[in-house]
């Protein structure tokens, strides 16, 4: 989630980068699952989805159908996790504390508990102060501890997603209500909705999102 905060506030004063050292080890959080309780505005990005979806074997609607729900966020209408109401938890905590989807977890989830800085055209990280309930943590390198196999070109996804999502959302004001719910469907059916199908997630996104901007494009400068 978008959020503008005072980094020194929040953070521990440094900026850290994906072969830099941090104090984010656990020890497997030897049972802990505070950070899935109570989790409010957790949005999914694309990638989230794929990664969800092919290693559960689900559909994004059979998803939608328990574990996650649609809403608003940066004027689009996209997918976040939904909290079982009983437990106020994920439902993807099972009944030992946890995560039965660690392996194809949400990059938000990978981070934690850094958070992102995006700044003059590309991200870093910060360590977020009080987030983490276990306070003895240990040092380990941050692309190691995000765990993506193909760190170079996540990265980049990121950034082109986070430049995407946020113009889309800037221009969208402009536009008419039946425009706007025809983009907001748009980019919900073309990102999200439709099923990858090739080997690589990253080029097919790139493809997707090459024809997504010329699309739009000519809506907005109409």
């Amino acid at each position: 989630m978008l959020r503008e905060v005072d980094l020194s506030s929040v953070s521990d004063g440094k900026i850290y980068h994906a072969d830099d050292m941090a104090a984010l080890g656990c020890h497997d959080c030897e049972g802990c699952s505070s950070c899935c309780h109570d989790m409010e505005g957790l949005f999914l990005d694309p990638y989230d989805v794929f990664m969800l979806s092919s290693g559960t074997n689900r559909s994004f609607e059979s998803l939608l159908s328990r574990e996650l729900t649609l809403d608003h966020h940066g004027g689009l209408f996209l997918p976040k996790m939904k909290m079982d109401d009983a437990r106020k938890a994920c439902h993807f905590l099972n009944e030992q504390g946890r995560c039965s989807v660690h392996a194809y977890r949400p990059g938000i989830c990978r981070i934690f508990p850094l958070g992102r800085n995006y700044e003059d055209g590309d991200f870093s990280y910060f360590l977020q102060k009080d987030e983490c309930a276990v306070k003895k943590r240990y040092k380990v390198k941050i692309k190691k501890w995000i765990e993506i196999p193909d760190y170079r070109k996540y990265h980049a996804f990121v950034l082109k997603w986070h430049d995407f999502s946020g113009k889309v959302g800037e221009k969208l004001p402009a536009l008419t209500e039946e425009s706007i719910r025809s983009v907001v469907l748009y980019v919900l059916r073309v990102f999200y909705e439709m099923p990858y199908r090739g080997s690589d997630f990253f080029q097919e996104f790139d493809e997707r999102m090459e024809k997504a901007e010329q699309a739009l494009s000519a809506l907005f400068n109409a």
